[in-house]
């Protein structure tokens, strides 16, 4: 047998499964439901409504759904976001990002990334601006740490 056909991951025995990733403090396994998602895409709605994106922006990127069977909760989340992005204005840009936690611009980086992923939204020009806008204020090792995170949206 040649040493290239064993694989040395299974003889790990602290080796980390993806299930065991998506449990959290609480001990929830998997996050928001979809349920919390809807309504969180009310609130960013009613927001936009009203002209407040920072706002909205907030409440889109807050708890965000991780986990194994989450897959309807990350697309209702991810158009939320997208909606959000779509709506600033390039001139708003860098005050928005600005405001937000470290934690809500890892998150942020996360849906440019899915939605860079996805062109077909023809989205591709405002993502690119908001990325440019958020490395600045975050730094490249913002970019690092989402594409090294094992927790995807």
């Amino acid at each position: 047998m040649s040493f290239r056909k064993i694989d040395i991951d299974a003889l790990d025995e602290e080796q980390l499964s993806r299930e065991e990733l998506f449990i959290f403090s609480n001990g929830v396994a998997n996050g928001p439901t979809l349920e919390s998602v809807k309504s969180g895409a009310i609130d960013v709605r009613n927001a936009l409504t009203r002209g407040d994106t920072a706002t909205a922006l907030s409440i889109a990127l807050d708890n965000p759904p991780y986990g194994l069977d989450n897959d309807e909760a990350k697309t209702q989340n991810t158009r939320s976001v997208l909606d959000v992005l779509s709506s600033v204005k390039a001139s708003d840009i860098p005050g928005h990002v600005k405001s937000l936690s470290s934690d809500q611009q890892l998150v942020l980086m996360k849906y440019i990334y899915k939605g860079m992923a996805a062109p077909e939204t023809g989205q591709s020009a405002v993502l690119l601006n908001w990325h440019e806008k958020l490395t600045e204020v975050a730094g490249v090792g913002c970019i690092v740490r989402v594409i090294t995170d094992r927790k995807t949206v």
